[in-house]
């Protein structure tokens, strides 16, 4: 990959661990703030809701900017809300912060135009997945790591290191990114039809509807574990770092799945695997390697959707796809925010141990909507292939390319075929003019 693809993945990694390192450290900041931890764990709802509608409002207005202006301002905003939270002395400070910080993370999707105009076109989809790897390597890298300096040295030393590490990005984008870099910008014209079609509508509802369940656990991951198995804090990290790297063996589980045996199968598949292990969950308690396993099997089904879920967005609507991409990222995140609003206010009367039971429902009305439309949706996307799904540049059925939480945009539609290989095209060869030849 070119090496500034490398910068912009590792910039990734910074920004990923610092919007959700808070998960593993709700406890130490909802006592130093004299909170509780369903308070302390709306900073996760603050974020995602900022980024779930602030970034892309930011994106849009960016749009005529030169690309490596708006990475360094995204940038900028980013480590400045992220040194807000670090010296927050009370709960809205730190939610402001975590506001400018969810502003901030439009550098992700800015990134991610810039990988598509790198490369050649029939390695647009590897770029991407390589610069959204920096997400995914957050889920294994950074949270555990910031989770153990919070837990062991305070919140504030692991918010800080985020704010130190977000300084470090910044000043490599502006050493390193060159000033004429090019990448087309955003704009939501023309989304409007693809967005009254009811493929489109029912796709991103299954992504608000999975992540509010798997969020409405994962934003108050640390106190759960605790409850369930009580560990050191060395443990804790080791069990959020192996819960990450299910999370990457999803992404390329979910990714096969889907080419092999069709995007909405397999997403049956794995929402009734999610539903049926966060049922299990609260049985592990007091086993720690049960819990793991659980643990496991829940980070696979959960972020191996994501695949199918964009596969099945580009067949919907394969010009609209990077803005409908997108959009299904805000859909990302609005679960996210939704999960943690869900799981404050359940905690209370379910309690942090059975807290994993409130993602029942919300998978069964994920199968609910499958059943009901996705058989008719893939058949109208896919006439005479049986559902499958995805691409790839030269072979129409089949995608490669691992896809993240945090990085809707893994595949993008082939270009249509030329004239000269459509069927019927051989007898309007014959009839079309040829220039002598020379």
């Amino acid at each position: 990959m070119p090496s500034p693809l490398v910068l912009l993945m590792l910039c990734n990694l910074v920004i990923g661990s610092a919007a959700f390192v808070v998960s593993g450290i709700l406890a130490p900041i909802a006592a130093d703030l004299g909170v509780g931890v369903a308070a302390a764990g709306q900073t996760v709802t603050v974020y995602a809701l900022s980024t779930a509608v602030l970034a892309p409002l930011a994106l849009v207005a960016t749009g005529a900017w030169p690309r490596r202006r708006v990475l360094i301002a995204a940038l900028a905003l980013f480590t400045l809300g992220n040194a807000v939270c670090a010296l927050a002395p009370n709960l809205a400070v730190l939610l402001a912060g975590r506001v400018l910080m969810g502003v901030g993370a439009v550098f992700t999707p800015v990134a991610a135009s810039i990988a598509v105009a790198a490369v050649e076109p029939a390695r647009r989809g590897q770029a991407l997945a390589f610069v959204f790897l920096g997400i995914s390597l957050s889920y294994v890298v950074g949270v555990p790591l910031g989770t153990w300096l919070g837990l062991r040295h305070g919140w504030q030393v692991a918010v800080g290191c985020a704010t130190a590490a977000s300084a470090l990005a910044l000043a490599a984008v502006a050493w390193r990114v060159r000033t004429d870099v090019q990448a087309p910008g955003a704009a939501f014209a023309s989304l409007g039809a693809p967005l009254r079609q009811r493929r489109v509508q029912a796709v991103l509802g299954l992504t608000l509807l999975y992540f509010t369940a798997i969020f409405a656990v994962f934003s108050y991951i640390g106190p759960v574990l605790q409850v369930l198995v009580p560990m050191s804090d060395a443990r804790l990290s080791l069990t959020l770092a192996l819960f990450g790297a299910s999370g990457v063996v999803g992404t390329l589980v979910g990714g096969m799945a889907s080419d092999r045996f069709g995007a909405v199968p397999s997403l049956r598949v794995m929402l009734a695997v999610l539903g049926t292990t966060m049922a299990l969950l609260p049985l592990s308690a007091g086993h720690w390697w049960a819990m793991v396993a659980a643990l496991l099997v829940w980070g696979t089904a959960g972020f191996g959707m994501m695949a199918p879920q964009q596969s099945r967005l580009v067949h919907a609507a394969p010009a609209h796809a990077p803005l409908l991409l997108s959009l299904n990222s805000s859909m990302l995140y609005v679960g996210t925010a939704l999960g943690a609003a869900v799981g404050g206010a359940a905690a209370l009367p379910l309690g942090f141990a059975r807290l994993s039971w409130i993602g029942v429902p919300l998978t069964l009305a994920g199968l609910a909507l499958l059943w009901r439309g996705g058989a008719a949706a893939e058949a109208a996307a896919h006439p005479g292939r049986g559902g499958r799904s995805g691409y790839t540049a030269g072979h129409p059925s089949r995608c490669p390319v691992a896809a993240t939480p945090a990085s809707p945009h893994a595949c993008a539609p082939p270009a249509p075929a030329d004239w000269r290989t459509r069927p019927g095209a051989a007898g309007r060869d014959r009839a079309r003019p040829r220039a002598p030849h020379r």
